[in-house]
């Protein structure tokens, strides 16, 4: 029988050590499931959209240690569909392929059912746009887009895959996937960087997403840094597992919206070092802390990509380097003995805080404070869990009162799409067998691809959901009291919301319901207990406390 291209491919991914692609099935791509069928190794999940979808593969491709994770999906609406994922990816520095349908080769052109010019439609939220016209470049092309998204500043990328090209005869070889080149620190960087450490009263050391690549690898030399050269860590936005927030040099997480306590502290730092961090206007404070484009400090940027440093800030040491490269060298040099100063630094910053993180809140009358609820949790969580979080401001109780792990592993879209937990924490169940996966999400976000539940039924996974239902958009609805303060705007953001017990039971998940702060504690050791389906904890919470740090100034409508 002779081989065809759609089974080439499979051997392609199966090289490139594939074992799980997402995907929602499309006759445009027939000949590439076809043959995926004779690849048990490879797991075909099957989700409810594109964007679930896409959000499970960008998720995999957070967890797999800087190799892409993979989805599938059809021409036209459904990669429309799936561009969610490939804008999050690209913003996140997440390495991930995605595999798209298109119509007939002999049909491009003519408008014909579902076509789009995807290297135009892409071309800005991706790294490239690769379409296969010839069997002959099937293997090749798999081979570039895997190397292209996992190297430097890792991202999406896209293969256009013709509906009649899968069962054309393949030819040549399955091409090896080629080994990812890693920058070094250079000895003279080292040296300018050591220096500046020990010059340096008051660093601020941020630590994000190129340091997430390594997993738990990074955790215990990040850790005798911080101690051999008595620095204070901060990890930057979503990024909150890559130090333990309860270590002695916790020196704050650097998230969006700093608390004004920590922030003023932050700023009085005299050398800020970006350890794997990419930087972007959320984690800077809108680009006022470093000021762009030219600091008020001393600024250190360590990336593994050149092209990425400096392109909005004037960085005064570039280190176009694996940031464990840098951890590394900066251990292997003798750290100066600290002085009184920079230990007062360091622990000055972690008493702010361990003030912000002790569990304190308001009891609020329109429903539980939400706060309540994730300091509760985070007895829970296992050690060892992976934690999604959606985008909104209930994920603000969650940065302030879960106390994270460098054992946990932390997935969200940086960039703030909304949908990305429940999917996330499907992903996360699936590859980190036998360990917990807990969503935290609005209840916006759970209504965009909560339907992903039905995907973990199918696969005979359990994350658990913990919903916070304020029947509004609270974000959008902080942002029009900032903005235009004491105008009504309660038409733009109220939700009516289904029976969400009912809903989640109709998938075949478990559910328990807190409507009072008693509540808690029995309804999270109930949801906890299950472990052969998901199961979602519903919490009728507080829209008056807006977020973890601010009340809704205006009253709420009358019910």
């Amino acid at each position: 029988m002779t081989k065809t291209v759609g089974y080439m491919l499979a051997e392609s991914l199966a090289a490139h050590d594939i074992d799980i692609i997402y995907c929602v099935p499309g006759e445009s791509y027939l000949g590439l499931t076809d043959a995926l069928s004779e690849f048990p190794d490879i797991r075909l999940v099957v989700c409810r959209h594109e964007g679930g979808a896409g959000f499970m593969a960008a998720a995999d491709g957070r967890m797999r240690n800087g190799r892409a994770g993979v989805a599938l999906v059809s021409r036209g609406p459904g990669a429309t569909n799936a561009m969610i994922a490939l804008h999050t990816a690209f913003h996140d520095a997440t390495p991930l392929v995605m595999l798209i349908g298109h119509v007939e080769r002999k049909d491009v052109g003519r408008l014909a059912l579902q076509e789009q010019n995807y290297s135009r439609l892409l071309s800005d939220i991706t790294k490239g746009v690769f379409e296969v016209i010839e069997p002959i470049q099937a293997s090749e092309t798999i081979a570039r887009a895997f190397h292209l998204a996992e190297s430097g500043t890792p991202g999406p990328v896209a293969v256009i895959l013709p509906e009649d090209i899968f069962d054309a005869p393949a030819e040549g070889p399955v091409v090896k996937p080629r080994a990812v080149p890693m920058a070094g620190p250079r000895a003279e960087d080292l040296d300018q960087v050591a220096e500046l450490l020990a010059n340096a009263e008051r660093p601020l050391v941020l630590v994000g997403g190129a340091l997430a690549t390594h997993g738990e690898n990074a955790s215990a030399e990040l850790n005798r840094l911080a101690e051999a050269w008595t620095l204070p860590i901060s990890p930057t936005h979503r990024r909150p597992h890559l130090f333990d927030a309860e270590h002695p040099n916790y020196g704050g997480y650097m998230g969006i919206r700093v608390p004004k306590p920590l922030i003023e502290e932050m700023k009085k730092a005299d050398l800020m070092i970006c350890l794997g961090e990419r930087m972007s206007d959320s984690i800077s404070q809108s680009y006022s802390f470093p000021a762009a484009p030219e600091p008020q400090l001393t600024m250190v940027q360590v990336w593994p990509d050149a092209n990425e440093i400096g392109r909005v800030w004037r960085v005064d040491l570039p280190i176009a380097a694996d940031p464990l490269a840098v951890i590394r060298g900066l251990l292997a040099r003798n750290a100066p003995e600290a002085t009184e100063a920079r230990k007062r630094w360091v622990s000055g910053l972690n008493a702010i805080h361990r003030k912000l993180l002790v569990p304190e809140w308001d009891k609020m009358e329109d429903g539980v404070n939400f706060g309540a609820v994730c300091a509760a949790a985070a007895r829970h969580v296992p050690r060892d869990a992976a934690i999604t979080s959606d985008a909104g401001n209930f994920s603000s109780f969650l940065h302030r009162y879960f106390p994270f792990k460098q054992t946990q592993c932390f997935l969200a879209s940086v960039v703030g799409a909304m949908g990305a937990a429940v999917p996330m924490a499907v992903a996360a169940a699936l590859r980190r067998k036998n360990k917990r996966a807990v969503a935290f999400v609005g209840d916006g976000g759970i209504l965009m691809t909560g339907n992903e539940i039905a995907t973990a039924v199918r696969e005979g996974v359990a994350p658990v959901i913990i919903l916070s239902d304020n029947s509004c958009y609270g974000t959008i609805g902080m942002h029009h009291e900032g903005r235009y303060p004491g105008r009504a705007y309660d038409a733009a953001i109220r939700l009516s919301n289904p029976d969400f017990i009912a809903w989640a039971k109709a998938f075949g998940a478990a559910a328990v319901s807190i409507e009072t702060e008693d509540q808690i504690e029995g309804a999270l050791t109930e949801a906890f207990a299950i472990t052969d389906r998901p199961v979602l904890v519903h919490v009728k919470s507080s829209a008056m406390q807006a977020s973890a740090w601010r009340k809704r100034t205006m009253p709420l409508p009358a019910a």
